[in-house]
């Protein structure tokens, strides 16, 4: 029996995730499955395949991060996704690529060392009155700030701290997230899987389960499935999983939020025929090598 480590952390705590979900179709296809905290001493050599899978923690220790994923991928084993991957997405200055590439993205300013005049800047750049501001490396709205333009004299004091020594990137608080929700596709080896819908608590902004989000499959219509398919398509490889998050813009269209290709959740427990579709695509991507 083939022997796979799916990457996680020492500790998921309140963390939500359907990985197990893999365990019976992975086996039947002839996996065995280690959960494995990235953290650990392991030797990865006694794994022929390691799928980075809810290391959500990894913001924190990035470079230590990266480094226990170079061991990987100098070891026997196969890393998914790769780290060259990794590296690219890691830092959400990507989305001026995929921009550059033809993918609808929602308009963002990044800047380093943020200061007020480029917040002020940014408010009349995008004619809006909420913004969010947030680092290019985090997860799971981790140091993520929506502001206005009538609490901004009392908040930047808070704020701007924390972008000194991160890179910002500022948006305009998008509307639907809230009235809508947010969308995400799921990919596996290319092939688009499953799709849901996220809406926040009310109150909120923020459409993770931790948060209080709540979470619908959907049906995608035509419109969204093309948004998502151009996300992939500016991609120079086929990857074994990949998850776009979208949003609808105020003209109706759908951009870009963030292409998540290192440790997307990817709510197995959503559509009970993607786990085994997940696995089918694993070994059609593993033949195709």
């Amino acid at each position: 029996m083939r022997r796979c480590a799916f990457l996680t952390m020492t500790d998921l705590g309140d963390f939500v995730t359907s990985d197990h979900l893999l365990f019976e179709p992975m086996a039947a296809a002839g996996w065995k499955v280690d959960m494995v905290s990235w953290q650990s001493q392991t030797d990865w050599d006694q794994y022929q395949l390691v799928i980075i899978r809810t290391p959500w923690d990894y913001h924190d220790f990035q470079q230590q991060f990266l480094n226990v994923l170079q061991d990987i991928e100098n070891s026997t084993a196969q890393l998914e996704n790769s780290l060259e991957t990794v590296r690219w997405n890691i830092d959400k200055q990507y989305l001026k690529q995929l921009q550059q590439h033809g993918c609808p993205v929602v308009p963002t300013i990044f800047k380093k060392q943020l200061t007020s005049q480029d917040v002020s800047d940014a408010f009349a750049r995008f004619g809006k009155d909420r913004l969010i501001i947030k680092p290019t490396v985090s997860a799971s709205s981790m140091n993520t700030y929506p502001v206005s333009r009538d609490d901004w004299a009392t908040r930047k004091q808070d704020i701007l701290p924390v972008f000194q020594s991160k890179t910002a990137m500022l948006q305009p608080f998008i509307s639907a997230v809230v009235e809508e929700g947010e969308y995400s596709l799921f990919y596996f080896a290319g092939e688009l899987s499953h799709t849901i819908i996220k809406t926040p608590k009310s109150g909120d902004f923020r459409v993770q389960e931790e948060y209080g989000g709540i979470l619908k499959l959907i049906e995608p219509e035509p419109e969204l499935v093309l948004a998502g398919q151009k996300a992939i398509d500016a991609l120079d490889r086929t990857l074994l999983y990949a998850r776009v998050d979208l949003v609808r813009l105020s003209d109706g269209t759908f951009a870009l939020m963030e292409l998540e290709l290192i440790e997307p959740s990817l709510y197995f427990d959503m559509d009970k025929t993607a786990p085994a579709r997940f696995v089918a695509a694993l070994e059609r991507f593993l033949s195709d090598g």
